[in-house]
C-alpha cells in the first residue's frame, strides 16, 4: 500500500510511503547507503540485491544513540566527499531512527542539500522516525537540539526487516504506536489492547494505521507549529530521562514509555485524564514489556531540564497531555509546584 505525503507551504513537496516488499530500485546517479554493522550484518545483502546505481558505496557508522552526534555526521560528510557525491547524488538511510536522523541531516548539509530516501528497519523508525522529515543529532544539552526539517524523496517500509529485530527493539517501536493511539484515535487504542503483536498480519495493520495517522498529522503541520507537536506526547519527560541516563540505559521508545506514564500522571493531577485511563495505558505498555517506572533522584534538576527542550519558549514549557483517550491538549504555564508535585511521585519505584 502507498500512503502519500503532501506538504503545501512554503512550496509543494510530495512523496510516497510504500508499505510492501522492498521493490527493485535503480538510480542514475552516485548513491551512498548509510547503515550500521548490526543492520548490515542482517540485511545489507538483501538491499544490495534490490539496488542499482551509476556508482554505489556503503558507509557504516557505529550502532547506537550514543553515536548520534555531529562528529558522526562529519564522518558521513567526509565519506560523501571521498566518494565524490555531487548535487544530483543520493543518500539512502538504511537502519533505525538514529541512522535515519543522521542521514537526513547529512543530506540537508551536503552541498546545501541533496536527496535522500528512507528504508527503515526497526518498528520505531517504520511507524514514526522515517515519516515526516525530522532530522538531527544529540549533544550534551539534550536530544535532537541540532537538526533540520528535511523531507526524504521516498520511504520504503518492508515489514520483513522486523524478523531479525530483538524483542526489546520491537517493544520500543510499540511505544510510539501507543503514543499515536492515545493522542488521536481511541478505537486504535482499543485495537492495540486486543492485538496479537506476534502475528505478522497484525503487525502490518499496526504499521499501516500508525503511518496513516503520522502522515495525516505531518500533512497538516510539517514544521511543528501546531498539531504535529502533539506527537511529542511522552517525549518532554522521556528526553530528560534519556539525558539523565546518558542515552545508554534506555532505548528511545522505552524512555518515551516512561515519559507517557509521567505525562499521564500530570494529566490526572489536572483532571484531564482519569486514573483508569492512565492505568489502561500503563497496562498496554507493560503488555509489550516496556518500562513504566523511573526513579527521579533530584526533582528540581529534572524540572530544570525541561527548559532545554525544543518545546520550551520564553521561559515556559508546553506540556502535551491526553485529554480523555484519543484526544489531546497542549498546556503552557502549568504551575511549577504542580509539576514538581507530580515529579515527586516518581521519587521511588512505583
Amino acid at each position: 500500500m502507498i500512503v502519500p505525503i503532501e506538504l503545501v507551504p512554503p512550496q509543494p513537496v510530495t512523496y510516497d510511503i510504500t508499505i510492501d516488499v522492498l521493490p527493485p530500485l535503480h538510480f542514475d546517479t552516485n548513491v551512498v547507503v548509510v547503515t550500521n554493522p548490526t543492520v548490515a550484518g542482517h540485511h545489507l545483502e538483501k538491499l544490495l540485491s534490490s539496488l542499482s546505481a551509476t556508482k554505489l558505496n556503503v558507509v557504516t557508522v557505529p550502532d547506537g544513540e550514543g553515536y548520534k552526534t555531529l562528529e558522526t555526521v562529519e564522518n558521513i560528510l567526509n565519506e560523501c566527499f571521498e566518494h565524490k557525491l555531487d548535487r544530483k547524488s543520493l543518500l539512502i538511510a538504511f537502519g533505525g531512527g538514529v541512522i535515519g536522523d543522521m542521514t537526513g541531516f547529512t543530506a540537508s548539509l551536503y552541498q546545501r542539500g541533496i536527496d535522500f530516501i528512507q528504508i527503515p528497519t526497526t518498528l520505531l523508525s517504520q511507524v514514526d522516525a522515517s515519516v515526516g522529515g525530522k532530522t538531527g543529532v544529540n549533544n550534551k544539552y539534550g536530544k535532537n537540539l541540532i537538526g533540520a526539517f528535511y523531507q526524504p524523496k521516498a520511504v520504503y517500509i518492508d515489514p520483513a526487516f522486523l524478523e531479525t529485530l530483538p524483542p526489546r527493539e520491537f517493544a520500543a517501536g510499540v511505544a510510539e504506536v501507543v503514543k499515536m493511539a492515545v493522542m488521536f484515535n481511541k478505537d486504535f487504542f482499543s485495537y492495540l489492547q486486543e492485538a496479537d503483536l506476534s502475528d505478522i498480519n497484525t503487525i502490518k495493520e499496526m504499521i499501516r494505521k500508525s503511518v496513516e495517522l503520522k502522515a495525516w498529522v505531518v500533512n497538516q503541520d510539517e514544521k511543528e507549529a501546531g498539531i504535529r507537536a502533539v506527537l511529542n506526547y511522552g517525549h518532554t519527560f522521556g528526553h530528560v530521562v534519556e539525558n539523565e541516563t546518558n542515552y545508554t540505559t534506555y532505548l528511545h521508545g522505552e524512555a518515551v514509555a516512561i515519559g507517557m506514564i509521567m505525562a499521564n500522571a500530570l494529566a490526572v493531577e489536572l483532571g484531564l485524564f482519569t486514573q483508569e485511563e492512565a492505568d489502561e495505558v500503563k497496562a498496554l505498555l507493560e503488555k509489550s514489556s516496556l518500562p513504566t517506572s523511573y526513579v527521579i533522584k533530584d526533582v528540581d534538576d529534572f524540572y530544570e531540564h525541561f527548559f532545554l527542550d525544543k518545546k520550551s519558549a520564553k521561559g515556559s514549557i508546553k506540556f502535551i497531555l491526553p485529554q480523555g483517550m484519543g484526544n489531546h491538549t497542549m498546556i503552557a504555564d502549568i504551575e511549577e509546584k504542580t509539576v514538581k508535585k507530580v515529579l515527586g511521585q516518581f521519587g521511588e519505584v512505583l
